[in-house]
């Protein structure tokens, strides 16, 4: 049966270079996007077979890792949930384990060999995990070390204070001890939490401080 990968990038040349491996080597491409929220409003729509959704982790608005919880946790079409290979720049230990948390079933690089990008999607799409080489040795040493995520990489599309202010509402701090704790005014925590609450599609505290919980923040 031949494999249908949908791709997710905001990198023209890049999506069009993995399309081409892709097609070049008997992979369908299905569907594409250019953003998180375009992705999945398309996976939603879509009544076709995607057996694989190739994600880049950086993405304008919705994140890649925000996007591959979605898929996992049921934002595709029961029947048609496909499984989720990361695409990305970055090695960094904590990005590589968020993916994980967030349901990713593999985790390659940008820079990596066209043959292992394709020998990742195979494996991916025929049930299995995998991770580029280089990846790979990180995590063994991140795992064996005990280390657990921090939650600087759960919501990489907030800002270093943005995180530290969700992280203070996880604690279940008001905004006058947040803004007592970091220096600031109230006035800014608020602004700060409304951009936190717009990134993270949520409408209020509660449901931010439970996202937050769940990404291993307020501990």
């Amino acid at each position: 049966m031949t494999i249908r990968a949908f791709l997710v990038d905001d990198h023209p040349l890049f999506l069009t270079g993995v399309r081409v491996a892709l097609q070049d080597a008997g992979v369908a491409v299905a569907g594409e996007a250019h953003s998180g929220e375009e992705a999945l409003k398309q996976l939603r729509a879509t009544g076709a077979r995607i057996d694989v959704v190739l994600v880049d982790v950086q993405l304008p608005g919705c994140s890649g890792i925000e996007v591959a919880r979605a898929i996992t946790s049921g934002g595709a079409p029961e029947g048609h949930r496909p499984r989720v290979l990361m695409v990305s720049m970055s090695q960094d230990d904590d990005v590589v384990v968020a993916a994980l948390r967030a349901g990713a079933h593999g985790y390659t690089l940008k820079s990596a060999p066209r043959e292992e990008l394709l020998r990742a999607v195979r494996i991916v799409a025929d049930g299995g995990a995998v991770f580029s080489p280089s990846v790979a040795g990180r995590l063994a040493t991140y795992v064996s070390m005990g280390r657990d995520l921090p939650g600087r990489a759960a919501f990489p599309e907030l800002t270093d204070r943005q995180r530290q202010i969700l992280d203070l509402l996880a604690r279940g701090y008001d905004n006058r001890r947040i803004a007592r704790e970091l220096v600031l005014s109230e006035k800014t925590v608020r602004n700060h939490l409304s951009h936190v609450f717009t990134r993270l599609r949520v409408n209020d505290r509660t449901l931010a401080a439970v996202r937050a919980r769940d990404a291993g923040l307020g501990t």
